[in-house]
């Protein structure tokens, strides 16, 4: 067996597994820790004969490192190897080693929490900080801790900050390994290219392969890019002898297997790989390693509650880890195309994937393991609340999880079955008709893969389900989302068979659209046709289809992918529904409101009895009957809305405001405020007994305001009110004048001039304090002075107003003295009678 770095440290580890239950093992790409650990761990007398799992971040790598353990042994996979992965699984009665996808452990400790035929777990990439890799370690430290202490947990990662992990796992020892790797020459870029990526991309592929030897590996950030890249070196031409292959999550485990495979003599290969060939994976011959320096990876918005895959730079140990696939072998070359400046402002790890990721499957694991607050268990980071607490409202609305954060009866199931919450919901609520389990189990795979379609514009997730149907088993895409399928659907079919549930009634005459189905995975994304063509969700959040489509005329969807980009989600994928579909399959979700609101268009209240579904108004009708306190109540809401002005004012009305303002402004604390401010503040007080079978601010103009108005004083305020601020005032002419109080502060006298001949003082009010103020009017009622001072008037402005005012109105009575003169109401004085 030929030696690597990993067998120097491995005397350390296996005692430091011997004399503790936990370590902690960083060994840099190379060493050989994945297929080396778990086979020197076999012999351990701790071990007792227990099987040891290992947990390995991807499905290909997982079943990469099985098969060369089990070649290691001269056995075949599923003897004393094996390994177990969604769609996949080769274990027998002894296998001693399974190496097992994150997922699956989680499978395992909710069905035996102890594990009670494990002796240990192994965590591999640890790095990668995926979600389940963080709640599987959790899990198993609870588990360590009430139930097995001598359970051994060893986390292993080339590129892993160590100590955080060890203190972690209660002190436990960290054992280093260097890796065995060649030399590896890294060229950065002078600068990035304005090119499209895969141009760039390809570019940089033929040179390298012109300066260099080897097959190449090229990291690109998803599916999407490698098929563009693909197409580009197509298109520029391949050298003779020049294999170009592909490897992504989306292809078969076969297909994946086939692009790392050794090439044929005298032949390269250009690998175009997402993050998959990161780690775990050794890609035969490769000596050239191209970095695009990005990945894809999901980010979570609690705000909106839905998830977008968002580009973004690697991290510093993922860009070490990649360059060391060109090391494997022999002296490699590594392209990175970014500058080495913009390297050390790279990220130094990768970030958690507990901080943007949907959280509703790990709550509703947690409460399915008795622990529904996460904080109770130990974590290297924390579940984020804001998120966790939209994980568990959501579950609630799938009726997963109570309002004590257990899992209901459907809870409990839906985890079983290892598949989102959302699609799980879907499974149970189409269980009891086999045509719509199938149906709903081809939705639920297609939406737990990438689009069958690709770069489809059309939305309607109805044209995937054709596509599926009608593919033929050529297509591996195809083949694999039917695989799950039907794999989902023999997982439901038996555990009716458990539960005795094979004699429900099976109604198959009910049609079973994919809307409908798919309502009880998305009750909070069914959307609404706005009269402008965009959408309006169950969650309150704006929608809109990227183009006019078929799904656009359809007044209500069901959206399943929605990005979180501005202000409104971007479809991209949905299904129609009608609303009688949505009162037949949510009718736990749908609530009846009597909503008593004012209508601002008609200024007016409405009454109407809703039928609602979240924020979205399925239909309503007229209230017949609403509440007369609610009425009442929202009536003054409209009238506050308007503000005073929507109070019908009367003359005498306004006036005796005026005169209440300005008694209120002399400094006595006794006198109401009947500010515009306290009137509508007091409005409960004083005008709402008066407006009960009101509906609209027309109907106030019945209402006796002044009245009103008058009644917020006693019997003496009104007395002292007439006696201070009269309504009127006498003036010599005899005429009776009314005092204009729409200034409380400066109250006006509007009286022509002539009518004063003989008053040597200005009038006052309260109590002499308050001078008016006289609007002096021409014959013709026209303002000819405004003054405060009618002493000052005569002796000082009279005689030039007299002199303008008797050239206009030479018939009019215009005497040299004022204080003297007879005042009229006249042009001229009438004469003494005798």
């Amino acid at each position: 067996m030929t030696r690597l770095p990993i067998d120097e440290v491995l005397p350390e580890l296996l005692l430091a597994l011997q004399s503790g239950n936990g370590a902690v093992l960083v060994a840099e790409p190379g060493a050989g820790k994945t297929t080396r650990v778990p086979l020197a761990l076999l012999e351990q007398p701790w071990l007792g004969g227990k099987k040891i799992v290992m947990l390995e971040p991807r499905r290909l790598s997982a079943r990469s490192a099985a098969q060369y353990m089990a070649r290691m042994l001269g056995e075949k996979v599923g003897e004393t190897v094996g390994y177990r992965v969604r769609l996949d699984s080769k274990v027998g009665p002894r296998t001693l080693i399974e190496v097992v996808t994150e997922g699956v452990l989680t499978r395992m400790l909710q069905e035996d929490p102890s594990l009670d035929d494990v002796g240990a777990v192994l965590f591999d990439e640890f790095h990668e900080r995926h979600l389940h890799g963080d709640l599987g370690l959790a899990l198993c430290l609870e588990a360590q801790s009430l139930l097995r202490e001598e359970l051994r947990l060893l986390v292993m990662s080339a590129t892993l900050e160590a100590e955080p992990v060890a203190d972690l796992l209660g002190g436990a020892a960290v054992i280093r390994s260097k890796g065995r790797s060649y030399p590896v020459t890294t060229h950065y870029a002078p600068a990035r290219s304005t090119a499209p990526l895969e141009q760039a991309v390809g570019q940089a592929i033929f040179q390298v392969m012109r300066e260099a030897d080897g097959d190449v590996l090229v990291f690109l950030p998803g599916a999407a890019e490698i098929r563009r890249t693909a197409s580009w070196l197509r298109g520029q031409g391949l050298p003779a002898g020049v294999r170009l292959a592909e490897l992504h999550g989306s292809l078969t485990l076969d297909e994946q297997a086939s692009a790392i495979a050794p090439c044929a003599p005298n032949e390269r290969k250009i690998v175009l790989s997402t993050s998959v060939a990161e780690s775990s994976l050794t890609v035969e011959g490769v000596k050239i390693v191209v970095d695009s320096g990005l990945s894809r990876v999901p980010r979570f918005s609690p705000r909106t509650g839905l998830s977008r895959l968002e580009t973004v730079p690697v991290s510093r140990d993922s860009a070490d880890q990649r360059r060391g696939r060109a090391g494997r072998v022999a002296p490699g070359y590594c392209y990175r195309m970014w500058t080495e400046q913009e390297h050390h402002h790279l990220p130094l790890h990768t970030r958690p994937e507990m901080l943007d990721a949907d959280l509703s499957a790990l709550a509703l694991e947690l409460a399915v393991w008795g622990t529904p607050d996460p904080a109770e268990l130990q974590w290297l980071t924390p579940p984020p609340q804001a998120a966790y607490d939209g994980a568990v409202a959501l579950l609630q609305s799938l009726n997963a999880m109570d309002e004590h954060g257990k899992p209901t009866p459907s809870g409990q199931r839906i985890a079983k079955l290892g598949m989102h919450p959302r699609l799980g919901a879907m499974l149970l609520a189409a269980e009891e008709q086999p045509a719509a389990l199938e149906r709903a189990c081809e939705l639920a795979a297609l939406l737990s893969e990438r689009d069958l379609l690709g770069s489809e514009r059309n939305v309607d997730i109805a044209l995937r389900v054709d596509a599926l149907r009608k593919a033929g088993g050529k297509e591996p895409a195809a083949h694999r989302i039917k695989s799950q399928a039907q794999q989902w659907k023999r997982r439901m079919d038996e555990r009716r068979a458990d539960e005795a549930a094979t004699n429900l009634p099976h109604n198959q005459s009910k049609t079973w659209a994919e809307g409908s189905l798919l309502a009880s995975a998305y009750p909070d994304r069914i959307a609404q046709r706005r009269p402008d063509g965009r959408y309006v969700m169950a969650n309150g959040r704006g929608a809109v289809l990227p183009e006019l489509q078929p799904l656009s005329r359809s007044p209500y969807l069901v959206v399943c992918e929605l990005d979180d980009a501005g202000s409104e989600g971007r479809i991209r994928l949905a299904a129609g529904i009608s609303l009688p579909e949505i009162e037949a399959s949510l009718p736990a979700h749908l609530t009846l409101e009597e909503a008593v609101e004012w209508d601002a268009g008609t200024q007016s209240v409405r009454a109407r009895r809703r039928m609602k579904l979240g924020a979205i108004v399925l239909s309503e009708v007229p209230l017949e009957g609403p509440d007369p306190e609610a009425v009442a109540d929202t009536l003054l809401r409209g009238i506050r809305l308007k503000g005073i002005s929507a109070l019908p004012m009367s003359k005498n009305a306004a006036s005796l405001l005026g005169r209440m303002r300005l008694m209120s402004l002399s400094g006595d604390p006794q006198w109401p405020d009947v500010s515009d401010e306290a009137l509508l503040d007091t409005m409960e007080l004083w005008l709402k007994p008066h407006i009960y079978g009101m509906k609209s601010l027309s109907d106030l103009g019945k209402l006796p305001m002044a009245q009103l108005v008058g009644d917020r004083m006693t019997w003496k305020q009104t007395r002292e009110l007439d006696e201070q601020v009269p309504t009127h005032i006498t003036v010599p002419s005899g005429s009776r004048i009314p005092i204009d109080y729409s200034n409380p502060g400066s109250p006006v006298l509007a009286v022509r001039l002539q009518e004063l001949f003989g008053w040597r003082e200005t009038p006052r009010l309260v109590n002499g304090r308050l001078p008016l103020t006289l609007h002096l009017l021409s014959p013709s009622q026209r303002p000819v002075q405004v003054t405060k001072d009618l002493a000052s008037f005569w002796e000082l402005a009279y005689f030039e107003v007299k002199k303008d005012l008797k050239g206009r109105y030479p018939k009019h009575y215009w005497p040299d003295d004022p204080y003297e003169a007879v005042a009229t109401n006249r042009a001229k004085p009438r004469a003494p009678q005798s």
